[in-house]
């Protein structure tokens, strides 16, 4: 691994030496009088395009095969009776192989076979970096001659450093299009094969979520319930009581950054307050674990309330501060950008502050401020950490916010951290919770994006 990072700090020094040669040589041109098509710097970008991508493109194709042509060679070499295992031990055994030729701890340190694999990895690896080493020279001298060569005044540089980038923005475009269609494609496979053992109904309106099923045909207790409805309904009582923390007080933040604080005060508030915005999720998790919670618990028993150890109030609370920087943030760019033509007509008309910003500000501002929320109630929606430390585990049907609750993403990470079987439906059924909270985030995030469009303000 440490060979590929030599490797692209060797290809980002290549960039910038290249770059340098490919500019000097458009600006030695220039100066010997001649005119040419594009500006020096394009030249230089053509020059090192031409000695980096090639070789980072090998660099790319190498690192994913080298491993896979490796393993098959360890394979091949192995002893008859080694070739013919299961594959899950032929794996092990691949791995301790691997892991003794770098050092690492294995099971069978003694064993001759392994130690001989170890060696003649040791040796396939360094010959592949070898060679990877005297390719990746290759072709950056090529790359390096062929610029130079083609560096002349009629050369459109500019024109086809532009198309490269071009083509490298559409990759990415697809990239990401692509990952985003596997991702719904492996929730919709894996939600269908739950949905052949779990009734679409029962799973939707269930008002039970026991997920544990039964390992062997005499296991009592594991029947399995994949009611979703506490789940759910988990997430909107923590949700409802972020958004109730995050919105008040993130729009009234935002309204006095934008219309009542002098700059410098605004300087230093709007960065503070983005910092909540960077803080990870786990800290949030132990504040409110080993504060917030027991000082609502004993608070409570003072007042004569039962509020449990771990409960939605808790986690509701710290969510609502997390993600007062999404509100207040997003709504003071929106507060702002409404044009001072409206406040200045506003005060023209005799009203007084407190009225431009309550009858013409917040309606000419209101779908980004809608939009900003609607974002906050999707980050909501998708913590995990907060809730696990803050609410707990126990899939409750309630709306009283001081019992313990869970939501989505925590019964999501529960099944997938198991001993169960993959294909089981407890297992299973974390991908038809993922597909079914996709849903819901889409659902929010279109309907931002259709209140936005509608009732958008166009200004001259």
């Amino acid at each position: 691994m440490m060979i590929y990072w030599i490797a692209l700090a060797a290809l980002a020094a290549t960039w910038l030496f290249s770059w340098k040669l490919g500019q000097g040589q458009a600006r030695a041109i220039i100066a010997g009088g001649q005119r040419m098509h594009s500006l020096p710097g394009h030249y230089g970008s053509y020059s090192a395009l031409w000695a980096v991508v090639p070789a980072l493109m090998v660099l790319l194709v190498w690192s994913i095969f080298q491993p896979l042509v490796i393993d098959g060679m360890i394979v091949a070499n192995l002893p008859q009776e080694k070739q013919g295992l299961e594959d899950l031990f032929l794996n092990a055994l691949v791995n301790d192989i691997r892991n003794m030729s770098i050092g690492n701890a294995v099971r069978d340190v003694d064993d001759p076979v392994v130690i001989a694999a170890a060696a003649q990895v040791g040796d396939w690896q360094s010959t592949s970096n070898i060679l990877l080493t005297v390719l990746i020279a290759a072709l950056v001298v090529l790359g390096l001659v062929i610029s130079r060569r083609q560096i002349a005044p009629e050369l459109r540089a500019r024109n086809r450093v532009e198309r490269f980038v071009m083509v490298l923005l559409v990759m990415s475009s697809t990239i990401a299009v692509i990952t985003t269609i596997g991702i719904v494609m492996s929730l919709l496979y894996e939600s269908i094969e739950f949905f052949r053992r779990v009734p679409f109904y029962e799973f939707l309106f269930g008002l039970h979520w026991s997920p544990q099923t039964a390992l062997r045909a005499d296991q009592v207790g594991g029947s399995g319930s994949f009611g979703a409805i506490p789940i759910f309904m988990g997430t909107l009582l923590i949700s409802t009581i972020a958004l109730a923390i995050a919105a008040p007080i993130g729009l009234f933040s935002a309204i006095y950054m934008a219309e009542f604080s002098s700059p410098r005060a605004r300087s230093v508030i709007k960065p503070l307050l983005e910092i909540l915005a960077g803080v990870p999720t786990v800290v949030y998790g132990f504040f409110a674990a080993l504060l917030v919670a027991p000082l609502l618990r004993d608070s409570g028993a003072t007042l004569g309330i039962g509020i449990d150890s771990e409960s939605a109030l808790a986690a509701g609370l710290v969510m609502g501060v997390m993600i007062i920087p999404f509100v207040s943030s997003l709504s003071d760019d929106v507060i702002t950008a409404v044009p001072r033509s409206l406040r200045e007509g506003s005060y023209g008309l005799g009203a007084t502050r407190a009225e431009t910003i309550r009858q013409v500000i917040v309606p000419a501002a209101l779908p980004g401020i809608v939009g900003a929320l609607l974002l906050a109630a999707s980050r909501a929606i998708g913590e995990t950490m907060i809730v696990v430390m803050a609410a707990g585990l126990t899939a409750n049907l309630t709306a009283n916010p001081f019992e313990a609750v869970t939501t989505v993403t925590v019964q999501i990470v529960t099944l997938l951290t198991g001993d169960q079987e993959f294909d089981s439906a407890k297992t299973l059924s974390a991908f038809a919770l993922g597909l079914l909270l996709f849903v819901v985030t889409l659902a929010l995030n279109v309907l931002a994006l259709r209140i936005v469009r509608k009732y958008r303000e166009k200004y001259d």
